[in-house]
């Protein structure tokens, strides 16, 4: 089982409710796979809409510290061992249960960063992309699958870890 960490980067922006629900309705069938047990909502400030959608969900809500890694702050509240890394409108698409339940499933000890597929934004992220197959990640983005002893210990990885990428993916709604 994993957590998922939702971060709300602009709460009072007036699509951060939408994009939140659309998050966190897309998890519904994660939950019901037995995949997901619980859901983490970092924000950077207190929130009240935000804070009713959590309690009609079970979610919990974090606040983050000014300037603080919303996936540190997350990663501490959250239970389980595996936690996924979304920001608030990310949405997974078809398959992604079986492709994360699978991963989960075969990791070896010292595998801690796995990746969805996000849709690229152009030339520059492509080619950060495969510079970070070659060298690692330092800090983990929206659409990782780590471990969550990596993301207490701090903003950065103590070494850069060499990225597994899943087939599954992520869209934005």
């Amino acid at each position: 089982m994993i957590s998922a960490l939702i971060s709300v980067a602009r709460p009072t922006d007036p699509d951060a409710i939408d994009h939140l629900a659309d998050t966190l309705g897309s998890l519904v069938a994660g939950v019901a796979a037995g995949l997901i047990s619980d859901a983490v909502i970092v924000v950077p400030v207190a929130h009240a809409a935000i804070e009713t959608v959590a309690e009609a969900t079970g979610a919990k809500v974090v606040l983050r510290g000014r300037g603080a890694s919303p996936w540190m702050a997350g990663a501490r509240a959250a239970r389980r061992d595996w936690v996924l890394c979304l920001e608030a409108g990310d949405v997974p698409v078809d398959g992604w249960i079986r492709v994360l339940d699978r991963f989960i499933g075969t990791a070896r000890p010292d595998v801690a960063l796995a990746r969805l597929r996000r849709p690229h934004t152009g030339l520059p992220a492509r080619i950060a992309a495969r510079g970070e197959a070659v060298i690692g990640v330092q800090t983990p983005r929206p659409g990782d699958l780590v471990r969550r002893d990596r993301l207490i210990s701090g903003p950065k990885f103590p070494h850069r870890l060499k990225v597994r990428r899943l087939s599954a993916r992520l869209d934005r709604a």
